[in-house]
Order: structure tokens, then sequence, then C-alpha cells
């Protein structure tokens, strides 16, 4: 079987190693790749949203299915693309991706669908959105209303705050049009979560829980970022929200995407916190999260083809998950998120029996080393039986990037872990 994974990330990466794990899979294409992609799978120089280019390489080359990565080839409409020329691919059609192309959408469905939220009103006008701000108080959070690679969203604690980053997305165009529009909501307090599921129709096969870091700095301080570290399972998750989460969140998604006319096939990407009312949406993403997805995914034990094969043919593809714990920390390039170096030359990597490593911001250069290319630039992980031993073992691979002040990474990722749960329910 010939796989195409698209996109150039360490979600993809993830992918790519999962897939090599397969006996099905006899060719990985990846379009564009990166670095570490390219040491495992063919490189393919095709942009994620070029869609012509990318059916057309699909049909030349027998590709049996094609694995979608991030949101904007979804959100252009890459699955109908493929699907109109007959080609298998995994990933929600444009029309079911607006759940995450655009938060409006999203947060109209949930209060049609009884899906519990944060409150919200969405604006166009600033000063309607200003008078709004000033009568709820802070903190509060204003997000753009489409895709904004993850930098859309402000938790602003104060009203000033709110109020520039409103100015920033309607007035200033920040955003271009996916901040032509704002929704702002209300602050939630409480432990955030994700949990991801593979969902063909109405049916939803969840997978276990994970958690994101976004915070630059130890102890969660510092700018908010795409993620510096994540751990999966989550320990002092409750396991009755987990069960609330797919009763009254994942299942009621689905089946209103059905009722909608725009079924939902692919991975459903629930960011959810615990709140004192029990668990709510953050948000929904339409795809594999990044970098939930490496910590997720080494733990699964079935064969991630056969899995797409069994959800997209209505068959319950019985997951089965590894005990222990996995953690993974992330390496950035220093001054990410803000503008950061690059093309700064990687300390020698590899995997070995007790550490793994996934590239996001790489390039393989003629001699076998790797450059820097991205704000993150690899995540360090590994599966122990105790979170102080996952630590342990990537405390001491990090120690190679302690030489140069040229990355850096949190040295705190999953030491918010606790006593295990039974996550057997799930």
């Amino acid at each position: 079987m010939k796989v195409l994974v698209i996109g150039s990330g360490g979600r993809e990466h993830m992918i790519v190693k999962k897939l090599k794990q397969s006996n099905k899979v006899t060719d990985i294409y990846a379009a564009p790749g990166n670095g570490g992609i390219a040491t495992e799978a063919t490189c393919v120089p095709i942009q994620d949203d070029a869609i012509e280019e990318l059916v057309q390489f699909a049909v030349e080359n027998d590709i049996n299915w094609t694995i979608v990565g991030p949101e904007i080839p979804l959100s252009k409409g890459i699955v109908n693309a493929f699907r109109s020329n007959n080609l298998k691919i995994f990933g929600p059609s444009k029309e079911a991706a607006i759940i995450e192309g655009s938060k409006d959408f999203a947060k109209a469905f949930m209060k049609q669908y009884d899906i519990p939220t944060a409150k919200y009103q969405t604006f166009t006008d600033v000063k309607a959105a200003i008078n709004y701000i000033k009568q709820e108080g802070a903190p509060i959070v204003v997000k753009a209303d489409g895709l904004a690679a993850g930098k859309g969203v402000v938790v602003a604690m104060t009203e000033e705050e709110a109020i520039e980053a409103v100015e920033n997305m309607l007035l200033h165009n920040q955003f271009g049009d996916s901040g032509s529009r704002v929704v702002i909501e209300e602050f939630l307090d409480g432990k955030e979560f994700s949990l991801f599921a593979f969902v063909e129709g109405e049916n939803v096969y969840p997978m276990i829980p994970a958690r994101d870091h976004k915070r630059a700095f130890d102890g969660d301080k510092g700018p908010n970022t795409g993620g510096m570290g994540s751990y999966s399972p989550v320990p002092d998750l409750d396991p009755k929200h987990v069960a609330f989460t797919i009763e009254k969140i994942l299942k009621p998604v689905a089946k209103g995407m059905v009722k909608e006319g725009h079924p939902y096939t692919g991975v459903l990407y629930g960011g959810l916190i615990v709140t004192k009312e029990g668990p709510k949406v953050i948000e929904f993403n339409a795809r594999f999260g990044d970098p939930e997805t490496q910590v997720v995914l080494p733990q699964l034990e079935n064969d991630l083809i056969q899995v797409i094969e069994d959800v997209t043919s209505g068959k319950d593809p019985q997951l089965k998950w590894k005990d222990g714990f996995t953690i993974g920390t992330v390496v950035a390039s220093k001054g990410y998120p803000g503008p950061y170096h690059k093309n700064v030359r990687l300390p020698e990597l590899e995997d070995s029996s007790d550490v793994y490593v996934i590239h996001a911001g790489t390039k393989l250069m003629d001699d076998g080393g790797f450059v820097s290319t991205g704000g993150r630039v690899l995540l360090i992980g590994t599966t122990q039986e105790t979170p102080e031993k996952a630590q342990q073992k990537i405390e001491e691979y990090l120690k190679r990037f302690d030489q140069t002040d040229d990355f850096f990474y949190r040295k705190d990722i999953g030491q918010s872990i606790e006593k295990p749960i039974i996550v057997a329910s799930i």
C-alpha cells in the first residue's frame, strides 16, 4: 500500500513513524515533509495547500490512502478534491472542517446542539465589541474567527488588553480576513485537556486524553505558543469527565454534523477544560493536534492504516493502548514564538530504545546532519512505566542542547502528573 502524508510538522513526522510500523504499508510519501521525515519517507516538493498538484501526484503515483495533517488544506477543500477524483483520503470535507475554520460557526453549532462551552458573542464592529468587553469585564477571551496558525487567541487579563486585541484584529487587520470577525467569550477557569477521536458519520472512537503545555517557559509562564510539550494519559483527569466528554460533546458533534448534511470523517480534536460545572469546549480542531499527537500515537498498539480502513468502512477499530506514561518536550528556536534564529546546526540526533525524536522545523543537509528551519524544531519523547522515569530519560537526552543558546526547552513538561488513573473505560 502506498500512503501520502500531507504536511511538514512534528504531527506529520509522528504519523509517518506510525505508518512505518504497518505491515500493510510499503511506500510512504510526504508533501512537503521535513528533515526528519526525509530520513523515513520520500519527500515530495509540493506545498500542503497546492491541492491540484497533490491530486495529480496521487493519481500518477497510485496512492492508496492520503492522510491530511494541517488545517489549511482541509479548509480549502482538499478532501472534496481527492474524493471527486475517486482517491481515498482521511479527513473532513471543507464543509465539515468549518468546525475549526470558523469559531463563530463552532460556537453557534455548540449552542444549537446543547454542547457545553463558554458564553460568547461575535462582532464585526469595533465599537460594539468594546462595549461588550466593558459590560462583561476581564479576564475575557478574544478570538479571531478564522484560521490564524494558532496565534489568533488572546486571553486578556485586563479590559485594556482585550480592547487592544479587538482593535488589532478588526482595525489593524492583524490576521487578514481571519480576523475580520471576532468571537469574544467568557474566561473559563480550570485544568485543560485534549481528547481526539476517530470519527465516521455518527461513529466516534475516542483516543486517550493528553495535556498540552502552551506557555513558552517553565511554570506556565511567558507567551502562548503552539505547544512546548505534552503528556498522556492525564492522571488527574476524572474518568467521569472523560465519559461526559465522549457522550455529551464528541458524539453530539458527530450527530450534529450528520444532521447539518455534512457528515464528519477524520480525527476530531476537542480542546477542553474541566470547570466547576464540568467539562466545556474551548475549541475544536478538524485534525490531529500538535504536539499531543506525538504523545498519543506512540501509545496506540493498533496499525494506524488498519484503524483508518476500519473506521471509514463502519467497523469498530477496537483501539488498544499501551500501559505507561508518554511525555514529549519541544526544543524551540531562541526567540520563539516571536522572531527566531534559523539555519542553526543541530547536535547529533538519534532515536534510542528509550527515546524517540520527532522533527518539526528541520532540514536535512547533504552530510546527513540537520539545521533548524522553524520555531518549534524537535520534540523529544519517551514512554516509561512512571512519569519520573520518563522525565529522567528526556532530561538526559536534552543535555546535548545545553551547549548552545540557540535553542530552549521547558524542563517541567509533565511535572503536574500525579498518581495514574485507570483509562480502560475509554
